[in-house]
Parts: C-alpha cells; structure tokens; sequence
C-alpha cells in the first residue's frame, strides 16, 4: 500500500474502533437497566406536611403554546395557598399578550400566578429561572417548557421523594403527545424513550449520575443555591447544574411512572436546532466539569459513566469523518481482496449497529405492548442518527472552539393530532448550507452503493443504505419543509401518512 492508502485505512479503522467501542456501552446500559429493573424508586417515608412549591414556566415567543401550558399549570391538583406559579416571559412578539391573559383569567380564580416579563434576555432560559428564583416562595421548584402539559398528579407524586433530605431533583419521564403525527415525531418519540426509560432508569438505578432534562423535574431550592446556582456559560443549563449538583453529594431520582406530555418538534430544521442546542451544550458541560469529575475521589464506575455521558457526541465528527472515508477505504481494500472487509468491518459495523437496535428494541418493548410492530421504525432511526452527523459535528466543534451562540428556543406549533397544521405559522427554521451538505453526501453514499452492487460486494450494502438515506432524508425533508406550501406533502411530513 502507498503512504496516502495506509493513512486512510488507518484512520478508517481507528474511527471504527472508537464508534465500537460507544455501541458495546449500549449494551452496558441496556445491562445496567435489566439488572436493576426490580428497584422501583418509591419515597422513603411519609412527608409530614406538604412543602410550598415553584413551578415556574420560562418561555420566550411561543405564542401557539403559551396559554396551553399556564391552563394544564393551575389545573396541578396541590393546596393552593402552597403553590406559586411563575410565568416568565422573555417573549418579543404576540406571546406576551396570550400569556398575560392567561395569567389574568387564572388568577382570577384564586391561583397565585404571576407574571415576569424580561426585557433583557441575559443568560436566557438560566437567566430567567435565575430571575424567577429571586422572587420565589417555594421550598421547592418544579419547572416546566413551553411545549409540556402536566397532569395534575405531578407534584403529588414526586414531592414525596423529597422526604429524603439528601434528594436534590425527581425528573419525570416525557410523554409524546404528537408521537403519531408523522415518521420524523414517531422517531424523536423513540429517541427520547430510549434516552429517558434506558439511559436515566441504568444510571439512576445503579447509583451513577443522570441529568435533570431543563424540564418535567423538581427541585429542592437548597440544592440549586449550594450547587451554584443556574449558571449560563453553556447551553445546557441543565445538565451543567445536575453534574455540579451531584458532584456536591446530591442525589436524584428518575419516576419512569411519571409522565409529563409533551409537543415534539413537527419540522426538520427545528429538530436540528434542537440537536444542536443539546449536543452543544453536552460539550460546553463536559469541557468545563469532566476534568473535575475525574480529579474527584467518586468511584471509578460513577467517572467511568460521566465520561461516556459527556463524551458521547464527540461521535458525531467520527462519524463524518467515517463517512468520507467509507468509499476509499472500500476501494483500497476491494482491491487487496474482498474477504478483509467481511473480515474487519462487517463485526466492527456490526458491534455498532446491532447494539444501537438491542437499545431501542428493549426500550421499546419494556414500554409498549406492540413494540414489534414498533421494530420497523429502528432503521430509519439508525438513518436519522446519522443523517444528524453534519449538525451535530458543527455544534461540537463550535463547543470546542468556544464560539458562542444564542439559546435558540425549539419552535412548538401546539401539534395535537393528525388534523393539526404547522404549515404557514410563525417561527419556521431557516435552511442555510447545511442541508445541501447533507444532500451532497447522501448522493455520495448513492454512488458508493451502486460501486459495492457493481463489484458484488454485498455484504456491506446494508450498511451503505443506512448512510444514504440518512443524509438524504435529513437534507431533502430540511429544504422541502422550508419552502413547502400547505399542499405540498414530503416522506415523514403530512399527517397521517407516514405508513403506519
């Protein structure tokens, strides 16, 4: 082999290596969940008396979801004169005028609500918990986005944990109330499930650390002022002040039983913006507290864990590099002799792959009766992982060269049901060079598919779909949904017609 093809290989399979290695702690995960699936978090005594509760509401330009939320708030069965609400509105446009109406009509009826307009976005959503928790009369604060609508049981059923004067956060589980409405909801709602039921459930039940997610969580007051406080030099306020939190001995408990519905994202580019947010923030996190965490004197499978937490998007440039390198490193070695790369890769994809479909198979089948049925969405979320790579890379390393950004807010359009439209409405995402990226790999892995068909290398096809739908489905949808008009139907776009 020449210098240049030596090279390639190398890094091919160092990058393989590495995305290997990320699959098997999948399995680990899915481990730790099974093994301590018994250990249902239940409170460790009987509360005297109920405590005065927070529940502050941070939104900024929501106006479809606004009055939705403050409404599904001051229905929250607890006494009323223990409950303050605070609705903290860092809005610009119409929302202002929804939520104060809201506030107005509630609190006519006896509720104490008030409402916190900023003018100055300092800090955004961490700097408007900050403001709000100045003014607070709550023990403790519960929190809740925009695109969240609590049942009336959530506090009656997570204040009790805080008999335990060593729990700090109870976050709840997130439900999908627009799960249904295309092929792009059904795979964030999987996403999600996966992160919350099989993630938070095998670190919160094996002792390790987990996050409070920014919403559908409590909080003991005390705990947030002795961690630091929200602090806004990430974008993940709330991982940041878990991870600071625990660090000072804290302890959290994850309720799976606990579910706060929620809106997800309708369009591509808002899911983008979301990813990007939260792979940014990770870290943003992770540079300012992993240093920390592995100088501290915690056990070393609480270090071990917090590494691969905090690490894990770094598998985003991988996975672009992967990606370029895929058809030269096949080439090279297609002409070496086939039989290497049934050899090599097939396990190393393999050792990937698979751990990634156990993953969301289990969760889905601890979650759902029909979760066969659910199966045959798995490969279209292995496509949409990947297809994400080129925004996520982006926001990783915008976190590595510390380039700051704004706190884009995730556009919600109070998407219920099939008849609900998104289509002409405020706060679409715009699409910038991105997409074309995308769209320019995903025709790159097209011709590379066409090139493993043509030299009978068959083994590997299934792999190469995987790349090529993922990028060209997340670049096409991305510009499509951009420029749509209400008539125009993209895959994974028009209700109801997503094949399922």
């Amino acid at each position: 082999m020449t210098a240049s093809e030596t090279l390639i290989l190398g890094t091919y399979f160092f990058v393989l290596v590495i995305l290997a290695v990320y699959g098997w702690h999948r399995y680990y995960l899915v481990y730790l969940y099974m093994k301590n699936k018994g250990k249902q978090p239940v409170p460790a005594g009987t509360l005297g008396a109920l405590p005065p509760v927070t529940i502050q509401l941070p939104i900024y330009n929501e106006m479809y979801v606004a009055d939705r939320l403050i409404d599904a708030v001051c229905r929250l069965d607890y006494p009323r004169e223990l409950l303050e609400i605070q609705v903290l509105d860092d809005s610009t446009d119409e929302t202002r005028s929804v939520a104060e109406q809201a506030v107005r009509r509630n609190a006519a009826k006896g509720i104490d609500i008030t409402y916190l307009n900023r003018t100055d976005r300092t800090g955004y959503k961490a700097g408007a918990l900050e403001a709000g928790m100045k003014v607070a009369k709550g023990e403790f604060i519960a929190i809740f986005d925009a695109d969240f609508i609590p049942t009336p049981d959530f506090l009656t059923r997570t204040v009790p944990f805080f008999v335990d004067p060593a729990i700090a956060m109870v976050q709840a589980r997130w439900g999908h109330i627009n799960q249904d409405y295309s092929l792009l909801t059904k795979i964030q709602s999987i996403l999600l499930d996966g992160h919350f039921v099989l993630e938070h459930g095998g670190r919160n039940r094996a002792g390790f650390f987990f996050n409070f997610n920014g919403t559908a969580g409590i909080w003991r007051r005390e705990a947030i002022t002795d961690a630091g406080g929200w602090q806004h030099d990430t974008l993940t306020e709330d991982l940041d002040l878990s991870y600071r939190a625990q660090l000072r001995g804290w302890q959290f408990v994850f309720v799976p039983g606990v579910i706060a519905p929620a809106e997800v994202p309708v369009e591509m580019n808002a899911f983008k913006s979301q990813q990007h947010r939260w792979a940014k923030g990770s870290i943003q996190t992770c540079r300012k507290l992993l240093p920390r965490i592995l100088r501290s004197n915690l056990p070393a499978g609480v270090k071990a864990e917090a590494f691969f937490h905090l690490t894990a998007n770094f598998n985003y440039i991988l996975m672009c590099v992967l990606s370029v390198l895929m058809f030269p490193s096949m080439v090279i070695r297609y002409n070496m002799g086939w039989y290497e790369m049934i050899l090599i890769d097939v396990p190393l994809f393999f050792a990937a792959t698979f751990s990634f479909c156990n993953f969301y198979m289990v969760c889905q089948r601890e979650l759902h009766r029909d979760w066969i049925a659910r199966l045959k969405y798995v490969p279209f979320l292995m496509s949409v992982g990947i297809g994400l790579s080129i925004n996520n890379t982006r926001a990783v390393v915008e976190a590595l060269f510390n380039s700051q950004s704004e706190f884009t807010r995730t556009p919600k359009y109070h998407i219920e049901v099939d008849a609900d439209e998104w289509v002409g409405k405020k706060y679409r995402q715009t699409v910038a060079v991105q997409p074309l990226c995308e769209l320019a790999l995903g025709l790159y892995f097209t011709a590379t598919v066409f090139y493993a068909l043509a030299q009978g290398i068959y083994a590997t096809v299934p792999f190469l779909v995987l790349f090529q739908v993922g990028f060209l489905y997340t670049g096409l949808l991305s510009i499509v949904q951009q420029y749509a008009g209400a008539e125009v139907v993209a895959a994974g776009l028009e209700p109801g017609r997503q094949g399922s």
